[in-house]
Order: structure tokens, then C-alpha cells, then sequence
């Protein structure tokens, strides 16, 4: 097993001091998570192109876009172009899922897709050959600080299988009210990347908070390494 790598979400960050604040939490974080909301798809609006331009201007680390959006095979060249690393939508908003995942991975951009808690796993399987990643969304898209749904986590593994089942593997990333406290559930559950807003931006030392989910991460990550040489594990928390 890999690292299990950490995406903060800069959707509960403070927008007149976003520069900054990314720079505090960027040396704890594997990837940027960016959402965007069109206020059709889901009812609220956040922010375009123009922003995640911005925030790969001020930053190594890789920018993972999530697109609530309406009409993917509309945007998909804009936000790829604009800097996305990896990039993905929700197969419900658009009639040809399988034409925007094969345009990102054209453009050199991780494709994935994300799955609401109302859409059944299960849609997924025609278009796991064509994912590098899956969103698991442990709660209804559209607004953050939200309490973790925690049924939802059980589709990880579920993911995982029908991805085997087929002689592929996927990676895992789940989004939505994953916080310090219930981290462990995540973790447990298998993902390989979480996506943390508030319990890091909402700290009175939102550095102090990434380094401190960055811990425990990285020890979840070697005792799982230990434990495939056949050492004992620890205590992840």
C-alpha cells in the first residue's frame, strides 16, 4: 500500500487570503482539492478557470479539480488547460461520460469520476477501465462543512472489487465531512486520498491542523506497510 495522501479543499478557505493560506498547508498536502459548482448541478456557486490559473501559480503541489457542473464536454478543455492535474464530474451531468474522461487523459490530466451518495456504485463499472480515480462522496455535493454520511464508506471497498473483478485497479479519494475525529473511519474504509475543507481551514492554526492529519496519515500509511512484512501494527490514532 502507498501513501494515503491528503487534498485539502480550499472551498472553506479565506478567499482574501488564499495565496497565503495555501502556502501554510502546502508542504503537508499531496493534492489541492479545488470544487466547482455552477448553481444548476448543485445550488451553490463557487468559482471558475480563472481561480484554479491562479492557484497553479502559486503552487508545486497538483490541483485536484472536482466539476459540479452541468455539461462537462463544455468545459472539460478549460479547466484541463487551466491546470487541473486530475479532474473529475459526475457521469449524471452529461449524456457521453465516456468521450470528457478519453479529452482529460488526451490532454495529459488524471480522469476520474464522482459518485453522489443517491447514484449506485454500480454505474461506475462501465467506465472503470477509462478511471486513474474515483470520488467517493460521503456527502450530497454542493456545500461544505456537512456531516459525514458514514454508509457511504462502504463503497470504497465496493469499488475496489468491481475494479479487481475486471483485472484493474482504481484509486479511491473520499470527499465530504472526512475531519480529524472520524479520519480513521476513512482510512479504514480503504481510500487513498482524502479530502479535508473545514477541520483545516476553519482552525484557528490552519498549518497546526494539516500537519496534524498529515501524522496521522502517515502512520496509518507504515503500519499498513508493516503489516504486509508481517510486523504488528500500532496504534494509527
Amino acid at each position: 500500500m502507498g501513501k494515503v495522501k491528503l487534498a485539502p479543499s480550499i472551498l472553506n478557505a479565506d478567499f482574501s487570503q488564499l495565496g497565503a493560506q495555501i502556502r501554510e498547508i502546502q508542504k503537508y498536502a499531496d493534492l489541492i482539492h479545488l470544487d466547482i459548482m455552477d448553481g444548476n448541478f448543485v445550488p451553490n456557486i463557487t468559482f471558475g478557470p480563472l481561480v484554479v490559473e491562479a492557484v497553479k501559480s502559486i503552487t508545486e503541489v497538483p490541483l485536484d479539480v472536482h466539476l459540479m457542473i452541468y455539461n462537462p464536454p463544455e468545459w472539460i478543455d478549460t479547466f484541463c488547460n487551466a491546470g487541473a492535474d486530475r479532474i473529475s464530474f459526475h457521469p449524471q451531468a452529461c449524456s457521453d461520460v465516456e468521450s470528457v474522461l478519453r479529452t482529460a487523459k488526451s490532454l495529459g490530466v488524471a480522469a476520474g469520476l464522482a459518485l453522489s451518495p443517491e447514484i449506485p456504485h454500480f454505474e461506475l463499472k462501465p467506465y472503470l477501465h477509462l478511471l486513474d480515480f474515483v470520488v467517493i462522496m460521503t456527502v450530497y455535493p454542493g456545500f461544505g462543512g456537512q456531516k459525514l454520511i458514514p454508509e457511504m464508506l462502504n463503497r470504497v471497498g465496493a469499488v475496489k472489487r468491481d475494479a479487481s473483478e475486471l483485472g484493474l485497479e482504481v484509486e479511491v479519494e473520499i470527499d465530504g465531512g472526512v475531519k480529524t475525529e472520524n479520519l480513521n473511519l476513512a482510512l479504514e474504509a480503504g481510500c487513498d486520498t482524502v479530502v479535508v475543507g473545514s477541520s483545516i481551514f476553519h482552525s484557528e492554526d490552519i498549518a497546526e491542523a494539516a500537519r496534524e492529519i498529515r501524522v496521522i496519515l502517515d502512520k496509518y500509511s507504515a503500519n499498513q506497510n508493516r503489516t504486509l512484512f508481517g510486523e504488528v501494527p500500532g496504534s494509527v490514532v
